[in-house]
């Protein structure tokens, strides 16, 4: 082979290498967010509770953060609040799982305006994962009124 056409065939397989790899890595973008409701749907797709042993009642915990213009966590989450009846372990367990749900969620895909109108402020999030148990099906026959 010329030189020349070697030089040719060598940048076509580069560039043709480089279209089948942006296929791969799925050259469409994710949806940009661009308002509050977008941001709490995310976070509320992006949380994963913790698994507990059956009959365990669950818990809430609230999580105090903000974001940088370009969807990052600005500085530390705080935790305010957590179930008073949780245990140790589930206390734990609970704190993991919200910060593991900020950091898979972070950056989030805000629009330019979004991202100038968040950044900074303050994001108060609860996630709630009290889990409500079936009543048991008594029949209460000493409460049944009747009229006369």
């Amino acid at each position: 082979m010329q030189p020349r056409s070697l030089r040719s065939l060598v940048i076509g397989a580069s560039l043709l290498a480089t279209g089948f790899a942006s296929i791969g890595t799925g050259s469409a973008e994710e949806p940009r967010i661009d308002n509050i409701k977008e941001m709490f749907a995310r976070l509320r797709t992006c949380w994963k509770p913790p698994t507990l042993p059956p009959g365990d009642p669950g818990m809430q915990i609230t999580v105090l953060f903000s974001f940088k213009r370009n969807g990052e966590i600005l500085g530390k989450p705080r935790i305010t609040f957590e179930s008073a009846s949780a245990s140790d372990a589930d206390r734990i367990a609970y704190r993991t799982a919200s910060m593991e749900t900020l950091q898979h969620c972070a950056p989030m895909p805000f629009t330019d305006s979004m991202g100038g109108a968040i950044a900074g402020r303050l994001i108060t999030f609860r996630f709630d994962d009290r889990r409500n148990h079936p009543k048991p099906t008594e029949k209460r026959a000493w409460l049944t009124t009747t009229t006369l």
